[in-house]
């Protein structure tokens, strides 16, 4: 997974998932782009950053279920500067981490370091880790845990990141395909 250069082979296939053919007029631009990297003191992890200056804004049809939401949207709430704080799966419904105080840190989980892209419902939301070790991973954070996207960490068979979270959905996967999710 290559966070610092996109490639025009990942944008191509993002822009057929999507069906976005508009000449790039649904996109932000990379002047607003940077604008809002600027804001925020972040750099957005490619191909996502290419992803919303060249092709698409944001989407109606998904992912996840409920739509891709635009940047501006994305970042609402958020405090992009600080880095997330997992570097692992947490089911803290079922375990306080360790933490003296778990509850500080779900909210760091669910508002620092990352992008909200939307939501599945039912307080089930994917975020796009912008700032920290897990930088441009994909992380599905619910009301009872939190767990990075992507084959290295099990409960899926795609790839990591933006993309591999895109082409997984395209293909008509469920979320949690691995064997080990069954």
């Amino acid at each position: 997974m290559d966070t610092e250069r996109a490639t025009p082979a990942e944008l191509a296939a993002l822009r057929e998932a999507f069906g976005v053919d508009d000449g790039g007029a649904s996109a932000l631009g990379w002047d607003a782009v940077r604008a809002f990297e600027a804001e925020h003191g972040v750099v957005l992890p490619e191909p996502y950053r290419s992803f919303v200056a060249e092709v698409s804004d944001g989407s109606f049809q998904g992912p996840p279920e409920y739509g891709l939401v635009g940047l501006a949207e994305s970042a609402k709430g958020q405090d992009l500067g600080r880095p997330f704080p997992l570097a692992e799966p947490w089911m803290w419904e079922d375990d306080d981490g360790g933490h003296e105080d778990p509850e500080t840190v779900v909210e760091q989980v669910v508002h620092r370091g990352s992008l909200n892209l939307g939501t599945d419902g039912c307080g089930m939301d994917w975020h796009l880790v912008v700032t920290g070790p897990h930088r441009g991973h994909i992380w599905h954070v619910t009301d009872v845990g939190a767990l990075p996207f992507g084959a290295e960490f099990g409960h899926t068979t795609s790839a990591p990141g933006f993309a591999g979270w895109v082409r997984h959905w395209a293909a008509g996967e469920e979320w949690f395909d691995a064997e080990s999710a069954q």
